[in-house]
């Protein structure tokens, strides 16, 4: 596997990653719960894990968000030309007489 498509497959589990950490913090925060939601997050009016005063996902979804952004500098990044190189043996001087 070369660099780049472990980097393209990086980024697209990042996107993944992304998109439910986002829809379950959004429902989270903004939603007062995932009771609603598809996948649920919380117990009651609780969180089932929460760090500080925000849930794990709100984490989650900046730690994807880290991993998108790295994916991206490295998709992104300085495209190096691939060196010229010829096949063909080089022809050697004749001494001038």
């Amino acid at each position: 596997m070369t660099t780049k498509t472990a980097l393209k497959i990086i980024f697209i589990i990042s996107i993944a990653g992304l998109l439910f950490s986002g829809y379950l913090s959004y429902m989270e925060i903004f939603q007062n719960g995932c009771g609603d939601a598809i996948v649920k997050c919380s117990v009651g009016d609780e969180p089932v894990v929460s760090l500080g005063s925000l849930p794990a996902c709100v984490y989650g979804f900046f730690m994807y968000l880290v991993i998108f952004v790295i994916g991206l500098l490295g998709l992104k990044g300085k495209k190096t030309a691939p060196e010229k190189t010829d096949n063909k043996p080089e022809e050697p001087v004749q001494p001038e007489q």
